[in-house]
């Protein structure tokens, strides 16, 4: 497989020196010389329709973190622009993205022209990519969601809200714990970036969820596929990118004020932002808290102890230059969660606090509407800070990224003793990543770079679950993009090492851990293309090579934490997962029709994969840990297949341009290539869905609001029968019906400047009693009163948010 991906690269490199048969005609200035002080770029943006003037739309130079507003005439101008190649990103609420690339000499004007919204389907991303791009000219399939999309979307976390992304689910465990599954890979197998900086906790457990506040996001990146051509090990399924810190134009203080409340737990969501422009010195600063009691569903009442609290602040000091940027972003997360155990009284059917000690009692209806934490609990601490660089150098750019992060998971189990920390990961990483972006050749556009990370997890809790480790690796790329006329190619590839120190451990005089050292390296690589036959037309294609070197977890497990209900053991001979895939996807875009399919077919050698321990008596295979019998599951690897479609329609018929029919329907299907204790299903693979939503977007409502949408939404899960059923790990899931609705608006004054903003939102109106084939609350124990296995997710739920803007001019 290394032949092959050396043979891709040098077709790749020969590629690039071929004379080019068809270019991209950028718009372009010449000049005698490049004077990075006094590039600007202004201009005027106007309705395509009707030729009125925007006020307000947005211009944005993603690579440059550089943007403006158009002003009351339409009228935009932003300086301080690097020369060279830009993606440059004009929008504006209720109309279609534009995006365009186009070459920046010296000083010069260019208008735009928006069109109202059919379908969002432009757009600018940087993920999976070294340099910004076009959603359209991306090989891959990539999805952008807007902050303006996330409002309109009730959910208890950032990840709930994104699995409404055709391809998307989660692992979840209640209503704060979640993980991303893309295309029905999870875990460690999707890499979680934030503000540039790959983010590393303890994702390796499944009841840990990623420590990102949701109410700070700003915009969200899905890329589904293979990734590790970017970011190494462990983006075998793809990338969720979170953006946060957003320049605002300059001589402006930008800001919101949004509050959230949802009945199904009582929960209280607030945050302040503030953002500032000063002549190329920028700032941005948010606070966000969240409070929420135990949700509520119609067979369990009250879920006890699925309630949490959360504080997080962060932002970014940074200078916007002729020669580029440099940005310090800080960030800290601070997140206190009860952890569902499930455990109910014989008798009553009712919960019980403190179950299998001796201060199990039944839960009192003050203890179901209290706000303190129950033992078992977790508290999550994530401090992160990082310093983000784009030099330009003449035709060429510098990117240099330098990030510290720490990790604080403490994890409470003991109702004798509530402070005593059973649990105590403290994870430290570094992060590095350089890419020097070379001149144009021909067209070609091509980045090499050097990226990874160094680790080091210490051990402070009463017990201990993986060893102390170190780990550090280094991967080596070259990338690069070629802009034809009607497509792109892109490709690339790359080296990694990582290297991995596991010490040692002794409880008592018996070894627990023992020491060993393993090292990893792989080459992975993609070739992509990207066609645009006609402007309601493309098509896109992709080959990758990915991979991902187990966890410490995978490699070394000895033990249980509160919030699982097993006992793992790893396995220190385990090789790295590599997948082959290919996708293929088309878009039609016409005025009153959109369409959109995308395949793939997935080859993982090797996948890694936890299964229940036997014992050798047969029947399962159980671990005594203080008093009570635990179930052993032991990590092992199989070659396993995936293959699947998301399929998305949306009809907008003549002349009520406002009414949209959106449906879309996701499907994967996994297997292992080799029957277990006879089941070839793969663990962990969502169930098929599809999703109709009757929509009304309103661009002008009236003299007093716009914007104004409603949306009535079915949601349907089919019932997932193709489960690992070996060793009984799995059972089957019924599928579910869940109906939800919308409706909202931004309110202005007379000079059409947004007041606030409203959003009301009601899931699960029918309250139907439903349990994902994800949630691991699923096998929590039986309820003897009603015969019902595990605990179910949350029923109706009534949200309303209130986002008020906040603007002023600095002198």
């Amino acid at each position: 497989m290394k032949q092959k991906s050396l043979l891709l690269f040098i077709v790749l490199l020969t590629m690039q020196l071929l004379p080019a048969q068809e270019n991209i005609q950028p718009v372009k200035v010449s000049a005698s010389r490049y004077n990075p002080a006094k590039v600007r770029l202004s201009g005027k943006i106007t309705d395509a329709k009707t030729g009125e003037a925007l006020t307000g739309a947005y211009v944005y130079f993603t690579d440059d973190k550089l943007g403006t507003s158009s002003d009351i005439n339409g009228f935009y101008s932003l300086s301080n622009i690097p020369p060279g190649h830009h993606v440059v990103e004009v929008s504006f609420t209720g109309y279609s993205t534009l995006v365009e690339h186009i070459e920046i000499a010296a000083d010069m004007q260019k208008d735009f022209t928006l069109s109202p919204v059919i379908v969002e389907n432009q757009g600018v991303i940087v993920t999976g990519v070294s340099g910004a791009t076009s959603i359209r000219k991306a090989p891959v399939p990539v999805t952008a969601i807007k902050k303006s999309t996330l409002l309109q979307q009730p959910a208890s976390n950032i990840i709930d809200a994104l699995s409404h992304v055709p391809g998307v689910s989660q692992v979840s465990t209640g209503p704060t714990i979640s993980k991303p599954v893309i295309r029905g890979l999870g875990a460690n197998r999707v890499v979680t970036v934030n503000d540039g900086i790959r983010q590393e906790g303890q994702q390796w457990g499944d009841e840990h969820g990623i420590e990102i506040d949701e109410l700070s996001v700003h915009k969200v990146e899905v890329l589904k596929g293979p990734a590790s051509l970017m970011y190494g090990s462990d983006a075998l399924a793809g990338v969720v990118n979170f953006i946060t810190n957003t320049p605002v134009p300059d001589g402006t203080v930008r800001g919101s004020l949004l509050s959230n409340f949802q009945s199904v737990n009582n929960l209280f969501a607030n945050n302040i932002n503030l953002a500032g422009n000063k002549s190329g010195f920028n700032w941005n600063s948010y606070f966000s808290h969240k409070t929420a009691g135990d949700y509520t569903n119609k067979y369990d009442g009250r879920v006890l102890n699925s309630r949490f609290n959360e504080k997080n602040f962060g932002g970014y000091l940074g200078l916007n230059k002729g020669w580029g940027y440099s940005h310090l972003i800080v960030s800290g997360f601070d997140q206190h969660i009860g952890l569902i155990e499930g455990d109910r009284d014989d008798a009553t059917g009712r919960f019980l606090l403190n179950a299998g000690t001796i201060l199990e009692r039944v839960a009192t209806e003050s203890d179901l509407s209290s706000r303190s934490m129950f033992i078992p609990n977790q508290r999550v601490q994530h401090y992160k800070l990082v310093s983000d660089n784009n030099f330009a150098l003449g035709r060429s750019r510098l990117k240099l990224n330098l990030g510290f992060q720490q990790n604080l998971r403490k994890e409470f189990g003991n109702p004798e003793d509530p402070a005593e920390q059973e649990l105590y990961f403290d994870l430290k990483t570094i992060n590095y990543n350089v890419q020097w972006q070379l001149p144009e050749m021909k067209q070609w556009h091509t980045t090499v770079g050097v990226n990874g990370m160094q680790q080091q997890n210490l051990n402070k809790g009463a017990e201990v679950l993986i060893p102390e480790y170190t780990l550090f690796d280094a991967g080596l790329f070259v990338y690069t993009q070629r802009f034809y006329k009607k497509a792109t190619l892109s490709g690339g590839i790359r080296f990694d090492n990582r290297a991995v120190n596991s010490k040692p451990f002794f409880e008592g005089t018996e070894e627990k851990f023992s020491a060993f050292t393993r090292h990893f390296s792989n080459v992975s690589g993609s070739i992509g293309l990207s066609v645009e036959a006609a402007e309601n037309v493309s098509f896109k294609a992709n080959i990758a090579r990915g991979f991902r070197a187990p966890t410490l977890a995978e490699l070394a497990s000895n033990g249980t934490h509160e919030g699982t209900n097993r006992y793992e053991y790893g396995d220190q001979q385990l090789k790295s997962e590599t997948s082959f895939q290919l996708d293929a996807g088309l878009d039609l875009d016409y005025e009153h029709f959109s369409l959109g399919v995308s395949v793939f077919y997935n080859s993982i050698q090797d996948f890694i994969f936890y299964r229940k321990l036997e014992s050798v008596a047969g029947g399962d295979s159980l671990v005594q840990v203080d008093g009570e019998d635990i179930r052993a599951f032991i990590f092992n690897q199989q070659n396993a297949q995936l293959g699947g479609l998301e399929f998305s329609v949306d009809i907008h018929p003549h002349p009520i341009h406002w009414l949209h029919f959106e449906n879309n329907f996701s499907f994967v299907r996994g297997r292992f290539t080799s029957a277990i204790d006879g089941s070839e299903n793969l663990p962990l693979i969502p169930a098929p869905r599809w999703n109709s939503e009757l929509r009304a977007d309103v661009k002008k409502a009236g003299k007093k609001w716009r914007n104004f949408y409603a949306r009535l939404e079915a949601d349907k899960t089919f019932g997932q029968d193709r489960f690992f059923s070996g060793y009984d790990t799995e059972t089957e899931t019924p599928g579910y019906l869940l109906l939800n609705a919308g409706v909202g608006a931004d309110f202005i004054n007379a000079k059409k400047k947004t007041l606030f903003s409203l959003h009301f939102g009601l899931l699960n109106i029918g309250n139907t009693a439903w349990q994902s084939h994800l949630s691991r609350l699923k096998y929590t124990a039986e309820n003897a009163v009603t015969g019902r296995t595990g605990v179910f997710n949350p029923g109706r739920n009534f949200s309303v948010k209130l986002n008020v803007p906040l603007e002023f001019r600095l002198k």
